[in-house]
Order: C-alpha cells, then sequence, then structure tokens
C-alpha cells in the first residue's frame, strides 16, 4: 500500500487532544510528515514541553495510523518538540545549570546574610556554587567573605575583558565592591548600575556551575529588571522577617516575580530573625519580630516556607569578620542554613520537573 503525506494527515486528524478538545492537525501540532515504504516518521508540537498528555497522544497515533491507514505501518519515529524552546544563556553564563535570586522586599531584613550563607551552605552540600553581589549601590559581599582588599584578576578576552572571580569557602564571588572604595559612596543612575551587573554578568568566568545566586538589592527596580532581561532566571528565593511591615513588602516582591510580565517561579519564603536566642539560653526562644509571620503568609501564598532563621549574635559577629556561620555545620546556626540549602536544593529540583525553562522577559521599546 502507497502512503501518501495527505493519507498520513488525515489518519492522524482522528487524534484529539482532550486540554484543548480539538484534533491534533487542526491545532498545527502535526509537522514533518517522513514517509518510507511503509514506514511513517513525524513531529508533534506541544505547547509545553511538560505536557501531561504527551505519552497518551503519542500512543492514539500510532493507534490512529493502523486505524485509518494500514494496520501494517510501522511508526519509525515521533519526534517532540515544545513552543517553549529553552534560552541559550548570554556571554560566560551558558555553563550554569541554575540562576537563583536572593530578593527582599525591603532593606534590613538580612537578605544579603542569607545570600552569603545560603551560597556557602551549597558548596558545603558539594555544589559548584558562585554569588554575584547585584546590591550595586549597597555592595557587602566582599566584608561578609573577608575579601574586601581582593581586587580580580583581569584577563583579555576576544571581544572584551574577562573577570575572574575571588574564590573562597568553594564559592565564586564578584561585586561591584572589589571595584570600588569602601569609604566611597556609588552616586550613580540607573543605566550605570545596571551596565555595572551586566559587566558582573557577562564578563565573569564562570564556567560550569550548579547555581549562581544574585543578592539583589531590596525593592523592586531597575537592577531586578535588568536581571530577568539578561538571564532566565530558574526561581526566586524571598527573603522577609515575620514583621508585619516587612511582609507587607514581601507580598509586593512576590507579585512582581510571580506577574505575568517577569514570570519567574517563587522558590519559596526564608524567615529570617525568627526568634532571639540568648548564647547562653540556646534553649530559649523570644519572638521579637512576630510569631510565624512568614509561615502564614506562605500558607496564604501557596508557596513553600524554605526556612526560619534566628537571630543570634554569631551572624552579626561572622558577617563582620568574613567568617560566615554557615562554615560551623555543626552549630544551630549552621544545621538551619544546611537545611535551607537542601529544602532550596528540592525546589529547584521539583520546579525544574513540573516547569518549563523561564524566559528572559523582553521589553517592548516605545516610541
Amino acid at each position: 500500500m502507497a502512503y501518501s503525506v495527505d493519507k498520513v494527515v488525515s489518519a492522524l486528524s482522528n487524534v484529539t487532544h482532550p486540554g484543548f478538545n480539538n484534533d491534533i492537525v487542526s491545532l498545527n501540532m502535526l509537522s514533518d510528515i517522513k514517509i518510507n515504504g511503509n514506514a511513517v516518521s513525524f513531529t508533534l508540537t506541544f505547547q509545553k514541553s511538560t505536557d501531561p498528555m504527551i505519552a497518551s497522544i503519542q500512543k492514539a497515533c500510532v493507534k490512529a495510523l493502523q486505524t485509518y491507514l494500514d494496520p501494517n505501518v510501522q511508526v519509525q519515529e515521533i519526534k517532540i518538540e515544545s513552543l517553549q524552546k529553552i534560552e541559550t544563556a548570554p556571554g560566560n553564563v551558558s555553563k550554569v545549570k541554575n540562576i537563583i535570586a536572593v530578593a527582599s522586599g525591603k532593606g534590613g531584613v538580612g537578605k544579603s546574610t542569607v545570600a552569603v550563607n545560603l551560597a556557602i551552605s551549597l558548596a558545603k552540600l558539594g555544589y559548584s556554587v558562585g554569588l554575584i553581589d547585584a546590591d550595586i549601590y549597597g555592595p557587602s559581599v566582599p566584608k561578609m567573605f573577608g575579601v574586601e582588599n581582593i581586587r580580580p584578576e583581569i584577563k583579555s578576552g576576544e571581544k572584551d575583558d574577562i573577570i575572574v572571580p575571588v574564590t573562597k569557602y568553594g564559592v565564586k564571588l564578584l561585586s561591584i565592591g572589589f571595584f570600588v572604595s569602601d569609604k566611597d559612596a556609588l552616586v550613580w543612575r540607573g543605566p550605570m548600575a545596571t551596565t555595572a551587573l551586566k559587566q558582573l554578568i557577562n564578563q565573569g568566568e564562570w564556567g560550569e556551575l550548579d547555581y549562581l545566586l544574585f543578592d539583589l538589592p531590596p525593592g523592586t527596580g531597575d537592577i531586578h529588571l535588568t536581571l530577568v532581561q539578561e538571564l532566565a532566571v530558574t526561581g526566586v528565593v524571598i527573603v522577609s522577617t515575620p514583621q508585619q511591615v516587612a511582609l507587607a513588602d514581601a507580598i509586593k516582591g512576590i507579585a512582581m516575580f510571580r506577574g505575568d510580565k517577569v514570570n519567574v517561579p517563587v522558590l519559596g519564603l526564608v524567615e529570617n530573625m525568627s526568634w532571639f536566642t540568648p548564647a547562653e539560653l540556646p534553649n530559649n526562644k523570644y519572638y521579637i519580630f512576630g510569631k510565624e509571620g512568614c509561615k502564614k503568609l506562605a500558607n496564604d501564598m501557596d508557596i513553600p516556607l524554605l526556612g526560619q532563621i534566628p537571630v543570634v549574635q554569631s551572624i552579626c559577629e561572622g558577617g563582620d569578620s568574613g567568617n560566615p556561620v554557615a562554615m560551623d555545620d555543626k552549630s544551630l546556626i549552621g544545621v538551619a542554613f544546611r537545611e535551607l540549602a537542601e529544602h532550596t536544593v528540592h525546589e529547584v529540583e521539583k520546579r525544574n520537573k513540573s516547569l518549563d525553562p523561564t524566559r528572559r522577559v523582553q521589553m517592548l521599546k516605545t516610541k
């Protein structure tokens, strides 16, 4: 029996996608039909690579060809494609597997402390990790790692200079703080700050990384938009204290990333300064900023609570001395950050299995 493309199309028009209540031909899912004797191959294009009907529709196609074309037909290949393609990361971050933003709605909630200790905890779990200090106006990562007097090596590249990240505690670091005096105030307009961030991203020699974290400035502004335009961000971790004022701003941050124009998955919420525990009374908890505010918010907004970090003196001392508390993973606070890292890894893996890759934000130019 001689097959033709029209006959193959006619047979496959009997296959319906249950989610759209229409056949795959009418939905323009069918393409690239090839016929070699009694062997047929073709491509099916789904809107999402995670479409739960992919396997059943493949089986339905084989059955339809056997029923309406020829019982002896050989289905050589059914290639599956998705309308949402994985975007190739620009510059020197093409070998980074996951890009994680650490953000907060307001300042003073310990976002940088969380970002630094999360990065170190991920490295101690065996992952290759990088951290970009994207808080351009208030860089604090160099001091928290004890490397504020170090200047990164600059190498000549084919197009631009390449910046070699500073490595400490198993984490590759870049910050604008490496290139300016800590005694000088950065008085930059928005475009200057965003250009600096792009240089840290695209000129950094990042190599292969499991995780590249971004310590974002508080609020929602130019730096946040530049990041989601420049890179396809895997997900965001939101940091807040349990205080109602901080939670109100955290809600705004979550709304920005979840919005249709940005559409970056929120991996979860970190409650910092959950309670105060004095060193001399390690079993006591004093809820000085309110109790479980982030836990309630996480439940209300249907996002995971990744961890609760207490207020202890060693966090402040570690940040000031350049010896972050996550280095001591046997201490109470070190365990808290290790668990935060483990929960973050779990949510990233869950996100990557269930959702399509994030797409970079395309901003339309207006006249």
